[in-house]
C-alpha cells in the first residue's frame, strides 16, 4: 500500500454515505415520482432502492442531456445494454436541468431531515472540503467535471454535499482510469472487486445488469491471464487489483495535499454523520468502501 492510501481511503469511507446517500434518499425518490418515474424499486434492510432510469439520468444528468452510450462509457461499470434504454426512457420523463436540480433539492432534504440543518461542525467540514476540491483538474474526469459546473446550493450543508458528491466522482473517475490503464473491462473489474472486498464473485457486480453468458466470458479472460483461479485470486490477480486502488489513491494526492494535517479533523466531524445517515435507513449498511476496509 502506498503511503496516500490510508487516508486516501479514509476520506473514500467517510464521504461515501454523506454523498452517496443521495441515490437512496426517500425525497429523490419522491421527487423523481414527481416528473414520472417509477417510485423505489424496493427496500433492502430498510433502505429505499433507486428506480433504474430515474438513477441513471439524475446521476448524469451533470453531463447534459446526453444519449445512454455516453452515460454508460462515463459510469463504467454498467451494461450499456441495461442504460441505453433506461437514459432513453429518461429523456422522455424529464430534461437534464430538472432531474439535476430534483436530485441535488432531495439529497440536501435527506441530509436536513437527519442532520438538521446545522449539524455540529458543518462550517469547518464546508471549509476543509472547499481546500480538498479547489486544486482538482478536471481532465478525464467528466463526472467530477460535470459536478464542477453546478451552482453551489445555498446552505453550508448543501455546499458540503456538493462537495462531498465532487470527491466522490472525481476518486470514481480516478478509479475507472486505472482499471481501463491494467487492461481490464467493466466485467472483469467487477468480478475482480468482489474478490477484493472479500464477496463471492457475481454477487455485487450482478447490480450492474451483465448477464451470465457476460460474466463466464470474463472469468475465462480473467483465467486465461492468470488472475483467478479455482474461483479466487492467484497472486497475480490480487496484486493487480490491489495495484489499482493504489493508483487510485495516488490521483487523490492534490486533495489529500490541500488537506494536509488537517483531514484527521474532517474525518472526526464526518464519521458521527455517516452513521447518523446509516442509523436512519438513508444509506446501506455497508457500501463498497466498508467491504474493502473489512476485507483488510
Amino acid at each position: 500500500m502506498i503511503a496516500e492510501s490510508r487516508v486516501a481511503r479514509k476520506l473514500a469511507a467517510v464521504l461515501e454515505p454523506v454523498a452517496g446517500q443521495v441515490y437512496f434518499a426517500p425525497e429523490c425518490h419522491a421527487n423523481y415520482e414527481r416528473l414520472g418515474f417509477d417510485p423505489s424499486r424496493g427496500q433492502f434492510n430498510g433502505v429505499a432502492a433507486p428506480d433504474g432510469p430515474a438513477y441513471f439520468t439524475s446521476r448524469g444528468s451533470v453531463l447534459g442531456q446526453v444519449p445512454g452510450t455516453v452515460v454508460a462509457a462515463t459510469f463504467g461499470v454498467f451494461n450499456p445494454e441495461v442504460v441505453v434504454p433506461a437514459v432513453a426512457l429518461g429523456w422522455t420523463r424529464t430534461d437534464a436541468a430538472t432531474i439535476c436540480q430534483a436530485r441535488t433539492d432531495g439529497a440536501i432534504a435527506q441530509l436536513v431531515r437527519i442532520l438538521g440543518e446545522e449539524p455540529e461542525g458543518v462550517h469547518r467540514a464546508n471549509e476543509l472540503l472547499a481546500r480538498a476540491v479547489e486544486p482538482l483538474r478536471p481532465e478525464g474526469r467528466s463526472l467530477f467535471a460535470g459536478q464542477a459546473a453546478l451552482p453551489l446550493p445555498d446552505t453550508p450543508l448543501g455546499q458540503v454535499w456538493r462537495r462531498a458528491d465532487m470527491l466522490r466522482e472525481y476518486r470514481g473517475d480516478s478509479h475507472i482510469a486505472a482499471w481501463i490503464s491494467a487492461g481490464l473491462d467493466a466485467t472483469e473489474i467487477g468480478l475482480l472487486s468482489e474478490l477484493y472486498w472479500g464477496l463471492p464473485m457475481r454477487t455485487y457486480s450482478r447490480t450492474r445488469g451483465w448477464t451470465d453468458e457476460q460474466f463466464d466470458a470474463a472469468g475465462e479472460r480473467l483465467e486465461a491471464r492468470g488472475l483467478i483461479a479455482d474461483g479466487g485470486f492467484t497472486e497475480a490477480g490480487r496484486e493487480l487489483r490491489e495495484s489499482i486502488e493504489d493508483d487510485t489513491d495516488r490521483q487523490m494526492k492534490a486533495a489529500l495535499d490541500a488537506l494536509g494535517g488537517d483531514a484527521d479533523e474532517l474525518f472526526r466531524i464526518l464519521e458521527p454523520w455517516g452513521q447518523a445517515i446509516r442509523e436512519a435507513k438513508g444509506y446501506p449498511a455497508s457500501g463498497p468502501h466498508d467491504l474493502a476496509e473489512a476485507a483488510r
